[in-house]
């Protein structure tokens, strides 16, 4: 049985191009387009920062030898919650103190990645307290949380969304438990709010196995999905194309390095677009980095504090 490490201390989907220019919106907010980042090709490596612990402005201190291109295409802030009001009923998007350090320093933590050709997305993840993105009991209320997503969005100026349906507990104070519509809804409001930005699922919980509803389908509304089990080659059975999929999952530090190196000779060879990593620290990784960039990129990681 695979085993999920990802830390419980959580208070709280990839194959873009490196050299993408900022989104329009982005550039409406920094004042200034990023300028292009030195081409690679391969599949798109993706940083999960738990930020409660580490700073997203490491994902931007690697790079290849071989041509100087970002080591990561996608850094995704870990984890904003969906809570739930007691006394309205109702979800609520929620940043612990750390990951509001995040936002509220843009400037700092998340611009210099975007100017880097490093698209930067929001995680959001149940808190134990019964809300989650699979019990919306209507099509409004689901709505209405899509709006807060897509709010943040644009107030920050980040890249997408990135849902996590762990943690929810759902049932807890007296919520429903997962239905079917929910988060085909919720999926389905935040596409019309923000067309082009990203929308991925980490492929774990009730909201990942709900995808389609009344003949409605959110799978292809989705940029990505990846597998939620580090150190594992699990395939998220989503139907999207291998390039949006990222069957691998390491955490950096904990998978071995030829682990890491195997699951990314299996993404090149089986056609699969995105490598997904976990818990990305303070400290010169550029070994971890490079035991799976050699077999993505032919170029070891170099790292620059």
């Amino acid at each position: 049985m695979f085993t999920l490490v990802r830390s419980r201390v959580r208070t709280a989907v990839l194959a873009l191009s490196a050299v993408a220019a900022l989104s329009t919106a982005t550039t409406a907010t920094t004042g200034a387009a990023a300028a292009p980042a030195p081409a690679k090709r391969g599949p798109t490596s993706v940083a999960y920062i738990e930020v409660n612990n580490n700073s997203m402005r490491n994902v931007g201190k690697y790079t290849l030898a071989n041509g100087g291109g970002n080591v990561f295409g996608v850094a995704v802030i870990f984890a904003a919650n969906i809570n739930y009001n007691t006394s309205t009923r109702a979800a609520y998007l929620h940043f612990n103190e750390n990951v509001q350090r995040v936002l509220d320093n843009a400037a700092t933590e998340i611009r210099p990645l975007q100017q880097k050709g490093i698209k930067v997305v929001l995680s959001v993840l149940g808190n134990h307290q019964g809300a989650g993105f699979a019990n919306f009991t209507s099509q409004r209320t689901a709505s209405s949380f899509a709006k807060q997503l897509s709010d943040t969005v644009a107030k920050y100026g980040l890249d997408g969304i990135d849902f996590d349906d762990e943690y929810a507990e759902y049932g807890n104070n007296g919520t429903s438990p997962p239905n079917d519509s929910s988060f085909v809804h919720l999926v389905t409001a935040l596409r019309a709010n923000m067309p082009d930005k990203i929308i991925s699922l980490y492929n774990i919980g009730p909201a990942a196995s709900r995808l389609s509803y009344g003949g409605v389908d959110v799978s292809s509304k989705l940029d990505y999905a990846w597998n939620p089990y580090y150190g594992t080659w699990q395939v998220p059975r989503i139907a999207l194309p291998k390039p949006k999929l990222s069957p691998a999952a390491v955490e950096i530090g904990r998978t071995s390095r030829s682990t890491a190196a195997d699951l990314a000779r299996r993404t090149v060879s089986e056609g699969y677009g995105v490598y997904l990593t976990y818990n990305l620290d303070g400290t010169d990784r550029s070994s971890d980095l490079s035991a799976f960039t050699r077999e993505l990129y032919g170029s070891e990681a170099v790292y620059a504090p």
